[in-house]
């Protein structure tokens, strides 16, 4: 005789049953979306090779930061004592190698600027250099004396002296102040413990959230005057896109102190940006837009159009800028596709800082939205391709305006712009060609200005992110290296992008630890309980996005989405 268990009975084993079995994923996979300027470049571009970037980082900081360095124009680094906003020392380095403008013989020391002094360090730091103890110098720490307390506008400004040269300290175009508060909060992730930062942090934010409450929904300014708190309009074109720095800085502000009024201000930033009806691109600022959008819809439930933001960076239609964008084409032979810069000055003028600078969001970006991961893959490629014809060593002499005096480089400080048909007439007819704008700039610049220190220094950007496989063009994209500003743990997440038609079988080192690996494309167990060098499959023209959850996690859904013992691996997996 079969005993009657008792219906309520069968409940509670039936949940404790679930409860004690792991949750498995499985969802379709993640369709991808195209960007339109992305398509038109190539999948394999040509002539092809990959710089070492990382390698080329290090160089950089060894020959940058070497007091010691003999010869024309050297060393690129001198001590400024002049206690400018606060009384310590702190470093300059020349804008480009040769600037008249700057150097210890200027201006009592006092000329140099924080985009390339904050670049550098930045770079430095995301390639595993430890800038705050460094050949007995705390670099970061000089920083401080960027934070403008003697201009009264008490934020981080491209000179610590407002009497300095080329306008001060940029306080009539806007994305030189918005940009270096930028690089400061950035460089802050990294360095939590440095002395004052975080009081440095808090009133950054507090500016930044008052002139936020000022602007509105009207970013439609040259500039904004931190001291007086007044917005204002110049001879340089109104710059909406500044609206997205405002928002990295103000989400950034909010993740670190919790408090909700810069969450408020950072979407209120956004929004305003969104809601333009032309593409504002202006100079840095459109990818940290995408960026911001897939972060803020991923953590805050917002709803920001991510696609938007991206053809807003590539497309090369901006109006306020005429032409800004991210260059596609093929110059004399050689594919040039993905650096960034004006689409139509003399055919296409592209700039190696901007170039580096817009990995800093799009990378990180895929964590919170797949579905670009195809298209940043491609773009990533054709980018790392095409970046290495701005060093002297890396293209013809033919095709660059000093070979002779190119040995004082070491090839790792590069030429500013690589342009179709350059601005200088002697250099007429000769295509793609490496040049820089350094010899405008004053009276009695050399042509060594020309190679560009402050945009050279930004390469640790492209060191941290980009490594190769085993598959020539198939590179790994570490999408964490610069994800600033978590509040919870993320695993280490990369992007594997096959440019081929055909399946490519890939190998990649994924550590000593076993791990499970996630694919957030195809949303599938990709490996289990492996470690060491680890190989696998990627269709042709497609990408995986893999994270990397220690061995046997426990996965599980949330309003979050997906998670690998309670740390979110997938935010669109119920999307």
């Amino acid at each position: 005789m079969t005993k009657k268990i008792p219906f309520s009975f069968l409940v509670i084993v039936g949940f404790l049953s679930c409860k004690t079995t792991s949750f498995v994923p499985s969802a379709l996979p993640v369709e991808q979306v195209s960007i339109r300027r992305i398509e038109q470049m190539p999948n394999l571009p040509e002539p092809y090779h990959l710089k070492d970037w990382k390698q080329a980082a290090l160089d950089f900081d060894q020959y940058a930061f070497d007091f010691s360095a003999k010869g024309k124009h050297l060393p690129l680094i001198w001590l400024d004592s002049t206690g400018q906003n606060f009384k310590q020392a702190t470093f300059g380095m020349y804008t480009a190698i040769g600037d008249v403008r700057e150097g210890p013989a200027v201006n009592k020391g006092q000329n140099h600027e924080a985009l390339g002094a904050q670049g550098a360090i930045l770079g430095a730091t995301l390639t595993g250099i430890d800038k705050s103890r460094q050949d007995g110098r705390n670099y970061v720490g000089m920083l401080r004396n960027y934070f403008n307390k003697d201009s009264g506008w008490n934020i981080v400004q491209n000179f610590t002296n407002k009497s300095a040269h080329i306008g001060g300290g940029y306080g009539n175009d806007y994305w030189y102040d918005v940009f270096n508060n930028v690089l400061f909060y950035a460089i802050a992730n990294y360095y939590p413990e440095e002395e004052g930062f975080e009081g440095i942090q808090r009133t950054i934010a507090e500016q930044f959230y008052k002139s936020d409450s000022i602007l509105g929904s009207n970013y439609s300014y040259s500039f904004f005057d931190f001291k007086n708190m007044q917005p204002g309009k110049s001879h340089i074109p109104a710059q909406e896109d500044v609206a997205a720095g405002y928002s990295f800085i103000l989400y950034a502000a909010y993740q670190k102190f919790g408090d909700e009024k810069y969450l408020r201000a950072a979407k209120n930033a956004l929004t305003v940006l969104a809601g333009q009806k032309e593409n504002r691109n202006y100079e840095m600022f459109m990818p940290f837009g995408a960026y911001m959008a897939a972060r803020l819809n991923a953590e805050t439930a917002a709803s920001y159009d991510v696609q938007k933001f991206l053809n807003w960076t590539f497309d090369g239609d901006a109006v306020g800028r005429e032409g800004w964008g991210v260059i596609v084409g093929n110059w004399g032979g050689y594919d040039v596709s993905g650096i960034a810069g004006s689409t139509v000055h003399n055919g296409g003028y592209g700039f190696l800082m901007n170039t580096f600078d817009i990995a800093l969001p799009l990378a990180p970006m895929l964590r919170y939205d797949q579905r670009y991961a195809r298209s940043v893959g491609k773009w990533m490629l054709n980018a790392a391709n095409a970046a290495r014809l701005f060093y002297p060593n890396e293209i013809p002499d033919s095709l660059q305006a000093l070979p002779k005096q190119k040995a004082v480089t070491k090839n790792v400080i590069a030429y500013e712009g690589l342009i179709k048909e350059s601005i200088y007439p002697e250099f007429k007819g000769i295509t793609p060609f490496a040049q820089g704008d350094g010899p405008l700039w004053a009276p009695g610049m050399p042509p060594e200005t020309m190679f560009s220190i402050y945009g050279s220094g930004h390469v640790g950007i492209f060191g941290a992110i980009i490594q190769p496989t085993n598959v020539e063009r198939i590179l790994r994209i570490d999408c964490r290296a610069t994800d600033m500003f978590q509040k919870q743990k993320a695993y280490p997440t990369y992007l594997f992008y096959n440019p081929y038609s055909e399946t490519k079988n890939i190998t990649t080192d994924v550590g000593s630890l076993s791990v499970d690996i996630y694919d957030t494309v195809n949303r599938v167990m990709l490996k289990k309980g492996v470690k060491g060098k680890v190989s696998f499959d990627i269709s042709g023209d497609s990408a995986r996005l893999l994270v990397y959850v220690p061995a046997g996690s426990k996965f599980s859904r949330s309003i979050d989405g997906l998670l690998a013992n309670g740390v979110v691996v997938d935010f669109r997996y119920d999307r």
